[in-house]
């Protein structure tokens, strides 16, 4: 089997495909929770604070030279806003698992199991030889 040949089966299942849509999906999803913390939720949480703007609070180690150049900065607000971020993204990834995992489970309710089938006449009569030999 040539490479090629190897290379288009891999790509043609279903995971890859599946994969490579979650990747784009989870991309553009990335950036509107990015949009949804920095445009929506930080403004607000700054203007209780007294008007901080979370991307100005930092610590500086070392201040710049006389040509701009060269300050070491720690950015917390940056890394408060990323971890907004992250739990807003938990938090609707856990929504839609919850969401699917109801879905799945009302489905598995509704498809009720077979009824066993009615024993044959024979078992039946085995069963009551081995009930009356029980009570003896």
């Amino acid at each position: 089997m040539s490479i090629t040949t190897e290379f288009k089966e891999f790509v043609s299942r279903g995971n890859v495909v599946d994969l490579a849509i979650g990747v784009v999906i989870g991309g553009a999803f990335g950036s509107i929770s990015a949009s949804l913390v920095n445009n929506i939720f930080m403004p607000p949480i700054g203007w209780l604070l007294s008007g901080a703007n979370f991307t100005d609070i930092a610590t500086t180690i070392k201040a710049a030279g006389p040509d701009g150049k060269g300050a070491v900065v720690i950015g917390w607000g940056t890394f408060i806003q990323s971890v907004i971020n992250f739990l807003i993204v938990a938090a609707v990834m856990f929504g839609v698992i919850k969401g699917m995992n109801a879905v799945r489970r009302k489905n598995e309710a509704a498809v009720e199991p077979a009824a066993p089938p009615e024993p044959s006449e024979e078992l039946r009569v085995l069963q009551e030889i081995r009930d009356a030999l029980r009570t003896k």
